[in-house]
């Protein structure tokens, strides 16, 4: 089954094309980036395994003609992967958010798009950019099956103790303000692949996964369930991140909000575009720019990373405590697969729980690749898993269509 992956953001799409001959078998035929979608001047890059990546700048006003040039990539003659676009099967999308309504992956049909819509209001700048997505392939692609995989799917297994917030209860009732969780699909991918690369079985298994990027996150899974995560009803709570705060205390946004005189919309603009990496260092959102200051003696730099890296061990120490204890840490995403730094921060305080890490093969990590961090007897185990999110959206569109 070749199977169009698509992940719409809100002046982006992200796009992969998959054989899908099974579950466990499949081939990789391209993938690439649209990029400044409404802006003066489009970029789009493509790549094919084995070819030269292939970058291209036009005006690209809509998400529909965004869907339209990659169509038109696909089945290009120098470039394309495909004879014709009859030979798309289905076509799998990344929706960010399902609130309660969705707790796994479903075919599109008109009822799950007015679902998708209601869950806007959640994820202002992602469901809308999902629908688009979804709308386009109406026109461009029409009578092909669509499925929507939600980020948030994977926490539906958080229990209500988990999720509830110390609010009147009311607000949760009327206003669904609770715990969600983002990034699920990628810690749903590296939980069950870092559980068959150490060889544990996923059904009897205690995981903690950290998603480390511009964005991030941090999971505890038993048994293949999500029981707990940093991110809570927006993607702004839990760790500090690239432009977002991490956990604030409440006291002090509306201590700031009444003594400034700031308005609700400057001050969300603050939490997620102002704070963060780039807000405490002054430099930039970039954990690898930051690093590079903070070495040429830049102490806000250094202050930033160390902010993340200290809240990043918090969070595993007490989903430990959660889980009981813990098999096996998983290391995900921009930051985990590629930063040592952090990855031994974290793991050097974790000898008291039974990792028995291996320093000199965290420095050495080839990228890409899965990895093995600690010691052959070590108690608990630490992995480095590349996440894979495109393949578990067309795996699930596999299972729910063949």
């Amino acid at each position: 089954m070749i199977i169009l992956v698509l992940n719409c953001g809100s002046s982006s799409i992200k796009y992969q094309v998959l054989d899908m001959k099974s579950e466990s078998e499949n081939n990789l035929l391209c993938k690439g980036l649209v990029e400044r979608i409404g802006l003066e001047v489009g970029e789009i890059s493509h790549s094919v395994p084995g070819h030269d990546k292939f970058k291209i700048s036009k005006p690209v006003p809509t998400h529909t003609e965004g869907i339209k040039s990659v169509l038109a990539l696909l089945t290009d003659k120098e470039h394309g992967v495909l004879g014709s676009l009859k030979e798309i099967n289905a076509v799998g999308h990344r929706i960010v958010h399902g609130g309660e309504m969705f707790n796994k992956s479903c075919v599109i049909t008109e009822e799950v798009k007015k679902g998708i819509e209601e869950c806007s209001e959640l994820a202002p700048l992602h469901n809308p950019a999902g629908l688009l997505g979804i709308h386009a392939i109406e026109e461009t692609l029409p009578g092909t099956p669509q499925v929507a995989v939600f980020d948030t799917s994977f926490y539906q297994t958080v229990p209500e103790h988990a999720y509830m917030y110390g609010l009147p209860y009311e607000y949760y009732k009327n206003d669904k303000i609770r715990k969600y969780g983002f990034h699920g699909t990628s810690h749903r991918f590296v939980s069950k692949a870092g559980a068959e690369f150490a060889g544990l079985d996923i059904n009897n298994s205690r995981i903690i996964t950290c998603h480390l990027g511009n964005g991030s996150s941090v999971a505890a899974s038993k048994n293949g369930c999500a029981v707990d995560t940093s991110l809570g009803l927006t993607t702004v709570d839990g760790l500090l991140m690239g432009t977002r705060c991490g956990a604030v205390d409440p006291g002090a946004i509306t201590y700031l909000m009444k003594k400034h005189n700031i308005g609700a919309e400057e001050m969300d603009k603050i939490l997620s575009k102002k704070s963060g990496f780039l807000g405490v260092s002054g430099v930039s959102s970039d954990a690898r720019d930051l690093e590079e200051a903070g070495a040429n003696g830049n102490k806000r730099a250094d202050l930033a990373l160390t902010m993340f890296r200290y809240a990043l061990l918090k969070f595993v120490g007490s989903f430990a405590a959660v889980l009981g204890g813990v098999d096996l840490i998983v290391f995900t995403g921009g930051i985990g697969e590629n930063d040592a730094l952090t990855r031994e921060y974290v793991a050097k305080n974790l000898g008291y729980l039974g990792v028995d890490f291996d320093f000199e093969k965290n420095c050495s990590l080839k990228r890409g690749v899965n990895a093995m961090l600690t010691k052959e007897n070590s108690k608990v185990k630490v992995a480095v898993i590349p996440t894979n999110e495109e393949l578990v959206i067309a795996t699930d569109t596999l299972n729910l269509l063949k």
